[in-house]
């Protein structure tokens, strides 16, 4: 790539970044973070003039990629702090979150069950000389034992109910930050039951689980078993 278009690539990624914290306050790390990530890259071809928009973009398999606010916002919420060594994602998709916290945190270990997808993500994480990601074909929702225990767990797919089996890969006085499934109750217009999401954090302390409720927001839902 010439001088002239990586300089193009970085007020693209600048003006993102500024474009996040107009609306999200965040940090001066996860601003340079967004700075240095690339998210053409993590994005089909034919949605790459899109690429540095505040919008979610379609993936194949019916995945997307986050829109970059979700992925502040989601980052945000792991509350990483400089003692913060590793952070498991249970749904890796196009790798954008898992580039983005690589910038932050020493070692981060995601999982995919979607093997195509699994296999972009580490050619965008190469391409990009990103070597602190480990990337694993795996249902997430088993976690990684083999790491474990980590300080921050990310769920980058709605639940109903998060897995025991995370919660017991959580350090203690660690973070799981998830979607959660959340019914609405009816209107009186309508009969229907419908779902919510939203942005949860779990701090796991000795006497237990706390539990905040950040905000809402859209992901797809996360499903059981592996494809190739």
């Amino acid at each position: 790539m010439s001088e002239f278009n990586s300089k193009i690539i970085m007020q693209k990624c600048q003006k993102l970044a500024d474009e996040i914290s107009a609306q999200v306050q965040i940090d001066k790390n996860l601003y340079n973070a967004f700075v240095s990530i690339e998210r053409e890259l993590f994005t089909p071809k034919g949605f790459r003039h899109q690429a540095y928009k505040l919008d979610p973009l379609p993936l194949s398999q019916n995945q997307w990629i986050s829109s970059p606010l979700t992925v502040a916002k989601m980052t945000l919420a792991l509350e990483i702090d400089k003692d913060t060594d590793s952070v498991l994602e249970v749904g890796c998709g196009s790798g954008y979150q898992a580039a983005i916290l690589s910038k932050l945190i020493r070692r981060v270990f995601t999982i995919e069950r979607i093997e195509p997808l699994l296999l972009e993500a580490k050619k965008c994480f190469k391409m990009l000389g990103i070597s602190n990601i480990h990337a694993r074909f795996d249902d997430g929702q088993r976690g990684w034992r083999d790491y474990a225990p980590f300080d921050r767990i990310l769920l980058s797919a709605s639940t109903e109910k998060v897995p025991e089996v995370l919660f017991e890969q959580l350090k203690e006085n660690g973070i799981l930050v998830a979607p959660m499934e959340v019914p609405v109750k009816p209107s009186q217009k309508s009969s229907e039951q419908s779902i919510s999401q939203l942005i949860t954090q779990f701090i796991k302390t000795k006497n237990g689980i706390r539990i905040k409720t950040l905000e809402e927001c859209l992901f797809v839902p996360i499903l059981d078993g592996t494809s190739r």
